[in-house]
């Protein structure tokens, strides 16, 4: 034996990946903040021979530093998580060198959400109330390079994405930077300037400055204001 103790959690995902490896499985990480989500859905994925789930994370941030040590083939990821929401995290994730495929998985039925997964470097886009119907093939969509869309609005919203590029037109933008937008979520998670300093490696003072920034942009008064704002705009829950 050596010194070193090895965490029941960490042995688990060095089998679980190890087996998805012999077998030739896609290697999935699963990001959700929920425990019982994540329960449900890797029921799903690992009931599939060509699929499996050899990593869980609990919020944005988590599921960045699981990828960048398990290096899975695919990262299915919520949008409303803790610390970096899941289209924070998969912009980050698109940024590695042969990064994962992305996928999200949601229970926002939105257009813009959609507009800034694909922005964010995402192949997929599924809702949780049809996860199990819809996710396997998503799954398998992703790993052939192909994208995927959930069928109910896969018409409108690619009929729309189509119109703007061919009137030449910018798909829709966030009103706040990407910077902008982890502050606010911090914020709104009820850390003080100092904790969201430490979070991002920047000083309290520029993080104030943010702060201030983002009430003049968005028009707003208060904490409270931001922390309704942020709610709107499903960086968390209510």
């Amino acid at each position: 034996m050596t010194g070193t103790t090895v965490s029941a959690t960490a042995t688990a995902t060095a089998n679980a990946s190890a087996s998805a490896a012999a077998s030739g499985a896609a290697r999935i990480l699963l990001a959700d903040d929920h425990a019982l989500v994540r329960r449900g859905v890797r029921l799903i994925l690992d009931g599939e021979e060509d699929l499996s789930v050899v990593a869980e994370a609990g919020d944005g941030a988590e599921a960045l530093a699981l990828a960048r040590e398990v290096r899975p083939d695919l990262v299915v990821l919520d949008v409303a998580m803790p610390r970096l929401t899941g289209l924070q995290a998969a912009r980050e994730l698109s940024r590695l060198p042969d990064g994962p495929r992305i996928l999200i998985l949601t229970m926002y039925d939105n257009e813009q959400y959609f507009f800034e997964a694909l922005r964010a470097g995402a192949c997929g886009y599924v809702l949780k109330s049809v996860a199990d119907r819809d996710l396997v093939a998503a799954c398998r969509s992703a790993m052939r390079n192909e994208p995927f869309i959930y069928p109910g609005a896969e018409n409108t919203l690619i009929r729309k994405y189509l119109d703007l590029l061919r009137q030449g037109r910018a798909l829709p933008r966030k009103a706040i930077t990407d910077r902008e937008e982890q502050i606010l979520k911090l914020v709104a998670e009820g850390h003080t300037s100092k904790e969201i300093g430490d979070l991002l490696t920047i000083s309290a003072k520029t993080v104030e400055r943010h702060r201030a920034n983002l009430l003049h942009k968005l028009g707003l008064r208060d904490r409270l204001a931001l922390t309704r704002y942020a709610i709107r705009a499903g960086l968390i829950e209510p």
